[in-house]
């Protein structure tokens, strides 16, 4: 499949013909006829290019741009206009849109803009994202109807920190960043929440979290040797996760099992008495 397109235009016309001319070139193309049914698409369909006139009863094309780039900056949008000299052309540019099609467009120029602005979505996806932008990106939706569920409940923060954690398994500041905007509220506000609460966590986990206790009791019984060991066999430090996402390392103060010690604790396993040689294989149980 060459990808999937969107069109959006208040004339059918316009959007049977997108079909009829970019169908047979293997894109998968739907189409819709107001900017408000296209943000319903958008958020339950995975889009790779949006075609989108300006000029349009309710909300306008500019106005879905800008929504649409709010959420996913890196969206490939082209516009069509039958003005292509007007005021809009420059604040869709300036939004970052990819091109636009004056209408009327003939079949090869719209099939020459679409693979010019294909080319360049697919481009930008093959670009390797930060793991918490990956993160954040692929629970969008999820993360966006826990905001709008909670956005009008007094002291709506927290609820909504608590309810986006379960779901990405922690808050990397671009989560913070997009609530902060969401709920109006300074990004340091929300940062000094997160930070405040010992529940959130600002790092990911792996999928068997691994805790090393370095309280006094733990510590004399050779605790540090402990984190070595598993740093050494992971390949990861205090705080990090390895590449495949199956373990993390943190480290706390005491653990309640002083008795025990030295205590590593993976997911809600306690392990007390661990000889540092013998770590590994306590991990190997959890492969």
């Amino acid at each position: 499949m060459a990808g999937k397109i969107l069109i959006v235009d208040d004339e059918l016309v316009v959007i049977k013909s997108c079909e009829r001319i970019l169908a047979p070139e293997g894109y998968d193309v739907s189409g819709v006829t107001s900017a408000s049914d296209a943000l319903g698409e958008i958020q339950n369909g995975n889009f790779d290019l949006i075609i989108t006139d300006l000029k349009m009863p309710g909300m306008d094309g500019l106005e879905l741009i800008r929504r649409v780039k709010e959420k996913n900056p890196s969206a490939g949008i082209v516009v069509i206009t039958g003005y292509p000299s007007q005021e809009s052309i420059k604040d869709a540019l300036e939004y970052g849109i990819i091109d636009y099609l004056p209408k009327p467009f003939s079949p090869q120029l719209l099939l020459d803009v679409t693979e010019k602005a294909m080319s360049l979505v697919k481009a930008q996806k093959v670009e390797e994202k930060p793991p918490e932008v990956q993160d954040v990106e692929a629970k969008l939706g999820e993360i966006y109807n826990v905001i709008n569920r909670n956005r009008n409940t007094p002291g709506a923060l927290i609820p909504i920190l608590q309810q986006t954690q379960e779901i990405l398994g922690y808050l990397p500041p671009a989560v913070q960043r997009i609530i902060a905007k969401e709920l109006n509220l300074p990004v340091s506000e929300v940062h000094a929440v997160v930070s405040f609460y010992s529940f959130f966590t600002m790092k990911p986990k792996g999928k068997h979290n691994i805790r090393v206790c370095l309280g006094t009791a733990c510590y004399v019984k050779r605790a540090n040797e402990i984190l070595e060991k598993l740093s050494e066999y992971l390949g990861i430090g205090e705080g990090e996760i390895t590449e495949d996402r199956k373990f993390s390392i943190e480290t706390v103060r005491c653990l309640g099992a002083c008795g025990l010690a030295p205590v590593v604790v993976i997911d809600h396993d306690t392990h007390g008495g661990v000889d540092p040689v013998k770590v590994s294989e306590i991990v190997k149980q959890y492969n």
